[in-house]
């Protein structure tokens, strides 16, 4: 089974801005589509940067920019500096952090993770913004219906991905957790049963009870 990609959990519909977007259209656009964040894009719809509540709160919280610049750190520069912004261009973090829409979930969760950043532009083949996945798109995974789970693992895992003979496994779901039971001639083909149900979408742990008569991971000394 393959893993969902991108694609079938992004926002489509995405509402996106100018570099000459004003602050206040900014964030009345935040306000009424109950987003917290908007791609900045170019005339032909590419991605330049992203502006975010947390852009935009740095003007509170600097006073505008107002009375005098900080000198001191370079991180209270920038956030200085977006203070004084009036415009989209002006506030907005670049580069905009990108994926394809064919990437799977998984990479799109690796990258917003090691970026520490909640929403990835998704771009396609000519560098257009077509979506955005945040990190509630991601989540909304594990919202999978238990018996779904287990009927992905049982088809897609234990009969088409291993070629098991029925009955030499069998998998229970519980709140997104799946225990597996059976008897094999190998420890590989356990712990590979394993892998391959942890990557099913909405599994979010494994309980491998899986016995074995051959530990077939072991060197024999020569």
């Amino acid at each position: 089974m393959r893993e969902p990609t991108v694609d079938a959990v992004m926002t489509k519909d995405v509402v996106t801005a100018r570099p000459e977007t004003t602050f206040k259209e900014l964030v009345t656009l935040m306000n009424e589509h109950r987003v917290s964040g908007l791609p900045v894009v170019d005339t032909k719809g590419r991605p330049l940067g992203v502006v975010s509540e947390a852009d935009t709160l740095v003007k509170q919280e600097q006073h505008g920019g107002a009375p005098t610049r900080p000198w001191l750190g370079r991180r209270r520069r920038t956030r200085w500096q977006k203070a004084t912004g009036r415009v989209a261009g002006d506030l907005m973090t670049t580069p905009p952090v990108t994926i394809g829409a064919d990437a799977t979930v998984t990479a799109a969760a690796r990258t917003m993770a090691h970026k520490n950043i909640r929403r990835l532009c998704v771009v396609d083949g000519d560098g257009k913004l077509v979506g955005v996945v945040s990190r509630r798109d991601v989540i909304g995974t594990f919202l999978r219906d238990d018996d779904a789970i287990r009927a992905d693992i049982e088809e897609h895992v234990f009969t088409k991905g291993m070629w098991l003979f029925p009955g030499t496994m069998t998998v229970e779901v519980a709140d997104g957790v799946a225990t597996v039971d059976g008897s094999v001639e190998h420890r590989t083909t356990a712990l590979v049963a394993g892998q391959l149900i942890q990557a099913v979408p909405g599994v979010v742990a494994v309980e491998n009870n899986v016995r074995y008569e051959l530990d077939d991971t072991v060197t024999s000394p020569l």
